[in-house]
């Protein structure tokens, strides 16, 4: 019969889960624990939202540099021989029907697309939701930097590219006919396109997340971004070009956080009869098992 002395045998305590590498995700299921709080991240994002649109109009009203840009990207982009914008263009104008629907991708699909984007990952996955909405407001602070540093006239405007203003001749527009009165948004940021750059944060995000075999078709949306925005002549392809660039810096320094950054674990020794192991338990049970 065992001493009434000795001390309770303890149960070992549990391996550590060791962290994934950091070159492939961890999918492993989230624990809500570690969701930031709804409110305060309902404040940031209109916080940042609200920053980078009265950022944007800091930038207006500067016509004749935007206009001095354009010709130079245009000029660069025959350079590189990359392809006219038009050859996107020119199959939308001979249907009226999809080039309304480009025009409807363009002014309605962006920031609903983002923000349901955000609020899935912040239900079902916490961390991911911590790194995205990271990932975007640095690439979003960055572009309102070009902004304010490259005024840019987009394709639509410039008589040298000749192209359609698809949004003022078919509609829908979500911009004012003439851009130097235009007191809802700045027609002179085309530089970067942040409407790719959000749309490839979410096929990144959504592949990074999930598990399907399926998930790679999420690549679709920032191609058909790309399509819709060159198409419609809000955009050239430098624009495209420079968002995915910023996205990749954003992704290489912002970094997934891990499951103790956002929750402390809390682990304690469970002993047999329910009491709190005395110090040194765990070593005892240890040394008594290796007898």
């Amino acid at each position: 019969m065992p001493s009434q002395t000795e001390p309770a045998e303890a149960e070992p305590e549990p391996e550590p889960k060791p962290h994934p590498s950091p070159g492939r995700p961890d999918r492993r299921p989230q624990s809500s624990a570690g969701r930031p709080p709804l409110v305060r991240e309902l404040l940031l994002v209109a916080g940042l939202f609200l920053v980078y649109k009265f950022g944007r109009q800091l930038a207006s009203g500067h016509t004749d540099e935007a206009f001095d840009n354009a010709h130079r990207i245009w000029s660069l982009e025959r350079a590189l021989h990359l392809p006219g914008e038009g050859a996107v263009q020119q199959p939308l104008l001979n249907s009226e029907a999809l080039v309304h629907l480009a025009n409807t991708y363009y002014a309605s699909v962006h920031f609903p697309a983002t923000a349901l984007f955000l609020a899935w990952l912040y239900a079902r996955r916490p961390r991911h939701y911590v790194w995205s909405r990271r990932v975007l407001a640095t690439v979003t602070a960055a572009a309102l930097v070009l902004h304010l540093t490259f005024p840019l006239a987009p394709p639509r405007m410039l008589d040298t590219a000749h192209l359609v203003d698809t949004a003022q001749v078919y509609g829908p527009s979500v911009y004012s006919a003439t851009p130097g009165t235009d007191t809802m948004a700045n027609q002179f940021a085309a530089m970067p396109s942040l409407h790719v750059g959000w749309a490839l944060m979410i096929a990144v995000g959504l592949i990074a997340a999930t598990r399907s075999r399926w998930r790679w078709l999420w690549l679709l949306h920032p191609l058909l971004t790309l399509l819709v925005v060159v198409g419609t002549a809000n955009h050239y392809w430098l624009d495209a070009i420079a968002a995915t660039v910023l996205l990749g810096v954003a992704l290489a320094v912002v970094r997934m956080p891990h499951a103790g950054d956002l929750l402390r674990p809390r682990r304690s020794l469970v002993v047999a009869h329910g009491g709190a192991a005395p110090a040194g338990a765990g070593s005892v049970a240890r040394a008594r098992a290796g007898r």
